[in-house]
This record gives structure tokens, C-alpha cells and sequence, in this order.
């Protein structure tokens, strides 16, 4: 079997250029690959077309590569925690494919099964179904690219004529995860909420990268554990288990008498 084990963050990311698309893994700052991210910094790599649920905050995740502005796309559902992405976006520094949740995950996982389009319920009769949603601004801030009107089909469900729009699939040249754990081969773990958008960016990609807490030998991983097979992931680099990690919000309960 191939071993996939890389030495560092660094080796891994090396061959990704200028203008290349990425799949990135995360859910808020839950699962996000900074090992790698950081490397994509310290080497330069800019003009890049980034796919992922959010961009991170301002000084963390996504949002280190958006504040030495090195994206020049982002598709992404969420965008609401980062002020630098907010006055990039609206000065037309930045172009924004906004995605509804649901249908950005599918548009990846069906990406990575092979499937070129799918037909959804989800935005019809708004703008995106219609177009007209603003992708990139003029600095005057009139609207500079828009998005375009999608194809919708009424198909009989239960007897009942219903509306769907249809929605293209994503692939990406490279996608960048984070897991638990993964083994040589590069079967992976995901732990809790870093499980939801990390699988599906991994199987997007064309060439998948996963950062990984602890790297074990192939078997180790109980089968019925293993939330994302080998086949999908190319490259494999431990990162280790004290790795920094952040919570955006942290709320905890008031003691009684606090």
C-alpha cells in the first residue's frame, strides 16, 4: 500500500500555486487545518479561490490568509464573523459566491462522487434561483459581477408539482482538512463538529491534504471509525494534539449567587 506521510506542513502544501481552487475544511473555527493554512502564508501563495463554509475570524483560520489578501474568490454560507472580509467584500476587493448551507455541502460531496449537478428545493424563488445576488462590487460600490439565473424544473414529488433549482457540483485542484487521526494510508477521523464540512472539502479536492493530531500505523483505526476512506486523501502530515485551537464564542453557565 502507499504510504502517504509527508514530513511537514510545509513539504505538503509546496506545489500549490498562484490561482489555484481549494476545498477547505472547518465548521466556524471547529476542525480548521491552520498547520497547513499557515504554510500556504509563509509561502506566499496568493490569487487563490477558496471553498469553504466561512473564512475564518480576523486574526485566525481562513481569515490569516484573507487579511495578507491572498484570496481572490471565496463560496461560502457564513461570512458573518469576519470584519476584514466584510469591508473586502464591499470595497470589490474580494468576489463572494454565497451558498446556502445545505446546498454548499452537497455541491461538494456530490463533487466528489462524481456527479455533475443536482436539483434542489433550496432557493427557489430568491435570488438564487433568479440571479441578480452581488459577487463582486465596484470600489463606487455599484454591483460589478452578479450572479447568474439558474435553471429551474418542476418535477411531480407525492403527486404534487414542485420547483427545483439546479445546482452544479464542485471540484477544487486541492483541498486542505483536519482530522482526529488518520493511519499511512490515509483513512481519517473526524472528531465532533469538525466532522460536518471536513469529509465532503476532502473529497472535493483533486489532490486531498489532511493535517492530522496523531498519525497511526494502517489498522489501528477500527473500520467501523474510519469517516473518510484513503481512496479520497493523498497526503497525510501529523501535526500533533497540542496544536492551538479556538472557540469563537465562549459561553459558559453562570454559577448560582454569581
Amino acid at each position: 500500500m502507499i504510504d502517504k506521510q509527508w514530513a511537514t506542513a510545509t513539504e505538503a502544501v509546496a506545489d500549490i500555486p498562484d490561482g489555484a481552487s481549494l476545498a477547505v475544511g472547518g465548521f466556524g473555527l471547529s476542525g480548521n487545518p491552520i498547520a497547513l493554512i499557515e504554510a500556504l502564508l509563509a509561502q506566499g501563495t496568493t490569487d487563490l479561490s477558496i471553498v469553504s463554509n466561512n473564512c475564518g475570524v480576523d486574526d485566525w483560520g481562513l481569515g490569516v490568509l484573507l487579511n495578507a489578501q491572498r484570496i481572490r474568490k471565496m463560496t461560502s454560507s457564513y461570512v458573518g464573523e469576519n470584519k476584514e472580509f466584510e469591508r473586502q467584500f464591499l470595497s470589490g476587493e474580494l468576489e463572494l459566491e454565497l451558498t446556502p448551507q445545505g446546498t454548499l455541502a452537497e455541491k461538494l460531496r456530490a463533487g466528489g462522487s462524481g456527479i455533475a449537478a443536482f436539483y434542489t428545493q433550496t432557493g427557489v424563488g430568491t435570488q438564487v434561483a433568479e440571479g441578480g445576488l452581488p459577487r463582486r462590487y465596484n470600489p463606487d460600490g455599484s454591483i460589478a459581477v452578479a450572479s447568474p439565473v439558474k435553471d429551474v424544473r418542476t418535477f411531480d414529488v407525492d403527486g404534487t408539482p414542485k420547483e427545483f433549482v439546479l445546482e452544479e457540483a464542485i471540484t477544487t485542484d486541492f483541498s486542505i482538512v483536519h482530522a482526529m487521526a488518520g493511519d499511512r494510508h490515509g483513512n481519517l477521523l473526524f472528531n465532533k463538529a469538525a466532522r460536518n464540512f471536513n469529509p465532503i472539502a476532502a473529497m472535493a479536492g483533486r489532490v486531498c491534504i489532511a493535517q492530522v493530531e496523531q498519525l497511526v500505523e494502517p489498522g489501528e483505526i477500527d473500520p467501523d471509525r474510519v469517516h473518510l476512506p484513503g481512496v479520497f486523501v493523498h497526503r497525510i502530515v501529523e501535526v500533533g494534539t497540542d496544536i492551538e485551537k479556538r472557540i469563537e464564542r465562549r459561553t459558559v453557565t453562570q454559577s448560582e449567587g454569581a
